[in-house]
């Protein structure tokens, strides 16, 4: 490019991310994907780099952030609050390292600290004397939104310190992910507007202008960096963060020392991929100097820290186009649209399908084939559309009127989103489905058995019903395509195998509607046998704790239907018995009481819902006057405060095992 076109492609730039700082920071509602973002900022960083002729202090590469909202006082920060510089890529990461490194030739290795970079809303919080004065969003770096009263309604910032210091801690606002589907859940039923992702319905929630509405939300507070007025009280960042959990403050666990490039990247690699397990946001990992001397002695360029760094994972959210939409028929009837997209790389994988959920939702997007699409990977396995290009216009995808799979007229259920083919029996989608289902690990767990096995099974015309499976031989086996005698025999194996499940995996794999693993594992408890199932009254198991009026309609029903009746027969005939409870009693301890679990344990969750079950304990998925107990282990989010809102007991972990010991009492 020659002068003129640089200078009208660098002001270009800065309109574009100026008019997008202003949608992420102030109107709470992004424009584009971060890493669409990330890439404009690069661009113009690069421009400017090589034409420093054409840098103006208004520029976006030296600023933070945007200006303050209207409906809050500003409020000037004490200590001005710096943006991050980011690396991309491992390559990147080097550099960075490097260079900062030079700075202290004479250490070989230069001590870091690495952190997870939560995606919320930056804060600074002011105590005096112990007790917090000012809440205050980052704004530009210099002025903020003075939002104290909203603060003061998230229960996990303190508002009385355990120690009477004068400090100003900075921390991140954030919404865990199974509150921001809950809230945009209830938002989607109200008409109302649906948050883009976490951190703009924590953004939206924080900055309400009745605080009433905050603290209704279920956000919470990570604190990451402290500023004692006593310059003494630590030397280092990773003693900040142990003084931060000492004064009361929620800090993110995954925080750990490290020293030289190798150690960072393997901390990098790890979390990329383990992040999805977490219940919150975040979209890269942040690694600091720890050495507070040195970082003091290092600086600040006009907008970051020259002694931090933010490594970003690949892109959660990324634009792809609609090519076609898929009708999918699962075991239950229910129709499917499916995503057909381009080839993207979403999180480090390849993504070529996504969720539509509903017609409804497709007609609430506005999508059709054709169209870009925004997706994003955040706690699903399977990604999901967010939203299309708002100037583009290829109408609506009109829901189908018959069953792809048999020809049905579909019906479309009082109360009920999706649509529905009501030929259960015959319809072949539907019968595979429940086949394909009833083999899976989360059913009866019969290994090879999976959905082109049951295709080829099916096609053959050697079985019509999962009941059939057990009916089969080696040699019915070795009849369909690309099946030897050793893999017959493995297949034949499997199946015999399954024939005596728990009762949990038994119930769970017949398909029921509303019936899956935990509700499956509820009845299991009370009915040791398919027979005392079939003889139970609707009123029965509507008394059991966490089974509602249509779940035990759906049970009934299922029962009482010829078809499935002659199915149970037929698995009876064939040798399936299945057999009471997954857990069997050792003690009658935690007779009668309710657990619910919650937070991070020492173990698996499933070591102590097993200890629970076989010490004549029930389990339940949510916190209610009936909950006997809650077991709390590290960071254990809302579940604990509405028992400590309800006064249910809350036991630690040591207290829980001392309770199923029989040492103590309530």
């Amino acid at each position: 490019m020659n002068t003129e076109e640089v200078e009208n492609r660098i002001k270009e730039l800065r309109e574009i991310i100026n008019r997008n700082n202003k949608a992420y920071y102030l109107l709470d509602s992004p424009e584009i994907s971060d890493y669409e973002y990330d890439e404009l900022y690069r661009e113009l960083k690069r421009l400017e780099e090589a034409h420093p002729e054409l840098v103006t202090k208004d520029s976006p590469t030296q600023k933070v952030g945007d200006n303050t909202a209207q409906g809050f006082k500003e409020y000037k920060h004490k200590y001005r609050l710096y943006s991050l510089d980011n690396s991309n890529n491992y390559e990147d990461l080097k550099k960075w390292y490097e260079r900062t490194k030079k700075e202290y030739p004479n250490e070989s290795e230069l001590e870091m600290v690495t952190e997870l970079k939560i995606d919320g809303l930056s804060c600074a919080l002011s105590y005096e004397n112990g007790e917090l004065k000012v809440g205050a969003t980052r704004g530009n770096g210099i002025i903020g939104e003075n939002i104290t009263q909203n603060i003061k309604g998230i229960k996990s910032i303190p508002q009385k310190l355990t120690k009477p210091i004068n400090i100003e801690v900075r921390g991140e606002v954030y919404m865990p992910v199974s509150s921001f589907e809950k809230l945009n859940e209830e938002n989607r039923e109200k008409n109302q507007k649906e948050f883009a992702n976490p951190r703009n319905a924590a953004a939206g929630s924080l900055r309400q202008l009745d605080e009433k509405i905050t603290a209704q939300r279920d956000l919470h507070f990570f604190a990451y960096t402290a500023i004692p007025e006593d310059k003494n009280l630590i030397k280092t960042h990773y003693e900040g963060l142990n003084l931060l959990k000492e004064l009361g403050f929620e800090v993110n666990p995954n925080y750990s020392l490290a020293r030289g490039v190798n150690e960072i990247i393997e901390k990098c690699n790890y979390w990329e991929n383990e992040r999805f397990n977490l219940n919150y946001a975040t979209d890269g990992m942040v690694i600091k100097i720890n050495n507070l001397n040195k970082q003091n002695e290092l600086g600040y360029t006009s907008r970051a820290p020259k002694w931090a760094t933010a490594f970003k994972f690949p892109p959660e959210e990324v634009w792809t186009k609609l090519e076609d939409i898929e009708i999918s028929v699962g075991k239950t009837g229910a129709v499917t649209p499916i995503a057909i997209l381009t080839p993207v790389q979403l999180a480090g994988t390849t993504v070529k399908r996504a969720s539509l959920h509903n017609f409804e939702e497709i007609e609430r997007l506005g999508i059709n084939i054709g169209n870009e699409v925004l997706i994003k990977k955040a706690a699903e396995i399977i990604p999901k559309v967010i939203r299309k290009r708002e100037e583009e216009n290829y109408g609506i995808y009109k829901a189908p009127e018959i069953c792809p799979s048999c020809g049905s007229k579909l019906i479309k259920p009082e109360g009920e989103v999706a649509l529905y083919c009501p030929n259960a029996l015959y319809c072949p989608a539907q019968i595979k489905g429940r086949i394909i289902y009833w083999a899976s690990k989360e059913a009866m767990d019969i290994d090879g058995i999976g959905e082109s096995i049951v295709e080829k099974l099916y096609n053959a015309g050697l079985i019509k019903d999962f009941a059939d499976l057990y009916k089969l031989t080696i040699d019915d086996f070795m009849k369909i395509d690309l099946v030897k005698e050793k893999s017959a025999e493995n297949l034949y194996k499997s199946v015999q195998n399954s024939k005596t499940p728990s009762m949990t995996k038994f119930l769970t794999a017949l398909s029921i509607k509303l019936i899956g693993k935990e509700t499956a594992e509820l009845i299991a408890n009370e009915y040791p046998s398919i027979e005392d199932i079939e003889s139970a009254a609707e009123e029965d198991l509507i008394k059991i704790d966490g089974i509602g009026d249509k779940a035990a309609k759906s049970i009934i029903d299922y029962f009482r239907n010829d078809y499935n009746v002659n199915i149970l027969n037929k698995l009876k005939l064939n040798g399936v018995n299945p057999k009471g409870s997954a857990y069997e009693r050792t003690s009658n301890v935690l007779e009668g009481k309710t657990f619910v679990i919650t937070g991070t344990l020492s173990e698996p969750r499933s070591v102590f819902e097993g200890i629970i079950k076989r010490a004549g304990g029930k389990l339940s998925s949510s916190v209610s006057k009936k909950t006997s107990y809650v077991l709390a282990g590290e960071n254990p989010g809302s579940k604990f405060d509405k028992a400590s809102d309800l006064g249910v007991i809350i036991l630690t972990e040591q207290e829980f095992n001392l309770l199923v010991e029989g040492k103590i009492n309530e």
